[in-house]
């Protein structure tokens, strides 16, 4: 049965089931997956209160009769600026390498301001429809891309706000900061620009002394890191581990997100160990991207068939303590031919791929609450009196339900209103992508 909710910002939505890992106090007692069945007090758009549910009680809910309620989704790690250019550059053997050419060929011809906007606003437009609040993409910012793309960030960032908050992050090959006096131009803009300062981290020679670069340019520019590392199945990857320890070194107290972390898995356990208690002590965050990993990583050319999954070790670090989140990454391009910046895609497919149930813990926060920490996010990821409503209403009853179908007909709430948006259709595409 469709589920219709009043358009003034304000309702009681009662019988609803909470995870713990979303709300900030818990609200009665939770059943065996984790919720609690509670009743939503939504007051001009904020969360009044949370109660416990009471059947028995009079007023005037709207029963949910018993559907899972999330958060809002923060995606904390994507790539708007390549998405949807699948279709006029294919990876025409879904290798990595074979990927870093076809973008490369692909923004070289064809990433004009105007082909980057539709494409990156295609993509909000996506996001927002399946209930994203909160998305960070990294930016290709070689020279002369990162001229063009940055204000298309700006711009779109600016339309964007009050429905989802965009975060900027620069990419680059780790190779490039050898150019100092380009590195801290680049440094300036994304300052400038209020974002991240990012990098493409990998085993060459000197890879300490260009991080010792990465991190004094961040503690002069008082900016924020984001990287991706080792981004392979080789042992002899420890870049993550390098991240850390200059990380110790500098003193660092910004935020350091690093994603991909795929080689931990294939060291030896107690390398990693010592690793991941670097990691710790350094206070990174972690983002596993199971989608695109298990896409691209041990792909063989011979028919042979994977043997590993290429995820990094997502248990180990919350058992640490680590801070480990869950996104989208790349969306119908190169690196990923599929996906559409569907979180709850992207978490069913996570549970699948990293075994994140039996028990589910607190994996739900792994795409709201936790990803928004990192991101530096008050008003996001959790249900809590004071906060906006901006709610998925699903129409599964459990984590069985849930994860179990696409739930298109998800209800989205944002300031406790319906939100009428709908999936954009593919065809307004393409006359971007023609040859």
């Amino acid at each position: 049965m469709a589920l219709a909710l009043p358009d003034d910002g304000s309702m009681l939505l009662g019988n609803a089931r909470v995870h713990r890992s979303h709300l900030v106090t818990p609200v009665g007692p939770a059943d065996a997956e984790g919720f609690h069945r509670v009743t939503l007090d939504i007051r001009a758009g904020r969360v009044h209160a949370i109660r416990r549910y009471d059947p028995a009680a009079v007023d005037e809910r709207i029963d949910l009769a018993g559907r899972v309620v999330f958060p809002a989704f923060v995606d904390c790690h994507t790539h708007l600026d390549k998405g949807h250019i699948w279709p006029r550059q294919p990876n025409p053997d879904g290798s990595f390498g074979a990927a870093l050419s076809a973008v490369a060929a692909d923004a070289d011809a064809r990433w004009s301001a105007a082909d980057l906007y539709a494409r990156m606003t295609f993509a909000l437009r996506t996001a927002y429809a399946y209930g994203s609040k909160a998305i960070r993409t990294h930016i290709d910012s070689h020279t002369p891309q990162a001229a063009i793309s940055w204000p298309v960030f700006e711009t779109v960032r600016t339309e964007w706000s009050g429905r989802i908050d965009l975060q900027g992050v620069s990419l680059i090959s780790i190779e490039e900061v050898r150019d100092e006096a380009a590195f801290t131009a680049l440094a300036r803009r994304v300052a400038n620009a209020g974002g991240t300062l990012g990098a493409v981290t990998y085993m060459v020679d000197d890879l300490d002394a260009l991080l010792d670069t990465v991190f004094r340019t961040a503690l002069d520019h008082a900016l924020h890191l984001d990287f991706h590392a080792d981004e392979s199945g080789d042992p002899n990857a420890v870049s993550l581990r390098k991240i850390a320890e200059a990380a110790l070194r500098h003193g660092f107290d910004g935020k350091i997100m690093v994603g991909h972390c795929c080689s931990i898995a294939s060291q030896h356990e107690d390398d990693a160990a010592s690793t991941l208690e670097l990691v710790r002590q350094a206070e990174i965050s972690v983002v596993t991207l199971p989608m695109c990993n298990l896409y691209l990583q041990d792909r063989r050319s011979n028919g042979t068939t994977p043997r590993w999954r290429g995820v990094t070790l997502v248990h180990e670090m919350a058992a640490l303590g680590i801070p480990v989140a869950i996104a989208s990454d790349n969306t119908r391009d190169p690196f990923y031919a599929y996906g559409d910046l569907d979180m709850l895609e992207v978490y069913r497919m996570g549970t699948r791929i990293l075994h994140l149930d039996h028990p589910v813990g607190d994996w739900p926060a792994s795409v709201a609450g936790v990803p928004a920490r990192m991101m530096g996010l008050d008003d996001a990821g959790f249900i809590a009196p004071g906060t906006t409503a901006d709610f998925i209403v699903f129409k599964g009853r459990s984590f069985g339900e849930v994860m179990s179908r696409a739930e298109s007909d998800r209800v989205v709430l944002r300031n406790g209103r319906p939100v009428s948006a709908r999936l954009p259709d593919y065809s307004e595409l393409d006359a971007l992508m023609e040859v």
